[in-house]
């Protein structure tokens, strides 16, 4: 009885409107998920954050709506010729070892610490992940602008080619996305960090994405595809492994997924008629905007446990209000320069074409 209790305290109300906003967020996050392979995930934590949904309970939602739409992903993008199955199932299972300890550390927060504690670790997380992780990538996007390469063959980075060139006999495999052997003693550590960090705030892509470009040496395309690969495996084990203890709230879940499944195959389009360098610059711009949001909300927490000053209702209303406010410009601004990149692609592929017909 004292379990059913708990359990339905995880959840929220769910009103027309929320569930509106929730269909949205979808859309928005299975669009930039089919476009760079992790982003939608990192949206849709927060989004529901930031709609009262604790931590734990978003991070669970979040996973379980995702393996259904990385499958869909995964295969929309494979027609394309941009998924290395063999690279996204070996880095897979090494992520879901990760997912299954990194659970274990999410539970053990929310029992000792409550909901602000997991939500306050789910935030932190959050920040200085994107500052890290999107920092890089988007001065990596910066410095390929200014070298003018951007149509350029993408080039293997000096640790992705010390990484091909060790030689460790009986853990070499083949990956054809990289058109090299890689010992398994490298993707065994990636793919763990991965998984743990997606148990953390259900996005391993963060780590998944730009370890397969700068560690292995994979295309950004190949990369951001085989990436869905890898999340259709966490997020199936994942799923289990938080409804167990009767942390996914389905309702999120199915609201979330029925959005994605619109915005993922438009996202997986767009990769066709971008240049490489964009999905770096969606990645990283959208990761920056949504540190913002998140970070907005680690006084509130640390208040709520006690480690700071209380804060006063209006402070934590406009706190509150004003990191909303910039999830939803991060929602829109994600959907607008995906969409606007696959408008640009689509308008020089058809001029393109009509001059190839009046030569002819």
């Amino acid at each position: 009885m004292h379990d059913a209790a708990q359990a339905a305290a995880n959840f929220i109300n769910l009103d027309a409107v929320n569930m509106v906003y929730l269909f949205l967020v979808g859309f928005v996050g299975g669009l930039v998920s089919g476009f760079i392979g992790s982003g939608g995930a990192f949206v849709m934590t927060p989004a529901m954050m930031s709609m009262g949904v604790p931590g734990l309970v978003a991070v669970a939602s979040n996973m379980c709506h995702k393996f259904p739409k990385a499958l869909i992903g995964a295969i929309k993008r494979a027609k394309y010729g941009q998924v290395d199955i063999k690279l996204g199932i070996v880095l897979g299972i090494s992520a879901e070892a990760g997912v299954l300890y990194g659970a274990h550390i999410q539970e053990s927060i929310k029992k000792a610490f409550g909901d602000a504690g997991s939500n306050l670790y789910v935030s932190v997380a959050f920040v200085v992940i994107l500052a890290v992780v999107g920092g890089f990538v988007l001065m990596d996007a910066w410095k390929t602008y200014k070298s003018g390469t951007t149509n350029d063959e993408e080039k293997a980075t000096k640790i992705a080619r010390w990484v091909q060139s060790v030689n460790i006999p009986g853990t070499m495999v083949y990956f054809k996305s990289l058109n090299a052997r890689i010992s398994v003693l490298f993707t065994i550590p990636l793919g763990f960090a991965t998984g743990m960090l997606a148990a953390t705030i259900a996005v391993g892509g963060f780590i998944g994405v730009p370890a397969m470009i700068y560690v292995l040496g994979a295309p950004s395309l190949m990369a951001s595809a085989s990436e869905l690969v890898i999340a259709f495996v966490m997020g199936l084990g994942g799923s289990f492994k938080f409804a167990m203890h009767g942390l996914v709230d389905i309702r999120l879940a199915m609201i979330i997924l029925a959005g994605s499944l619109f915005g993922i195959q438009l996202g997986a389009i767009g990769t066709t008629y971008v240049k490489p360098f964009i999905i770096k610059v969606v990645m990283g711009v959208i990761m920056v905007i949504v540190l913002f949001s998140r970070g907005l909300m680690v006084p509130v927490y640390l208040s709520q446990l006690g480690l700071i000053q209380t804060l006063g209702e209006g402070t934590v209303k406009v706190l509150k209000s004003t990191s909303f406010a910039i999830m939803i410009f991060a929602l829109a601004l994600g959907a607008f320069i995906v969409l606007r990149a696959m408008w640009q692609g689509r308008k020089a592929e058809r001029e393109l074409t009509t001059k190839e017909a009046l030569v002819r």
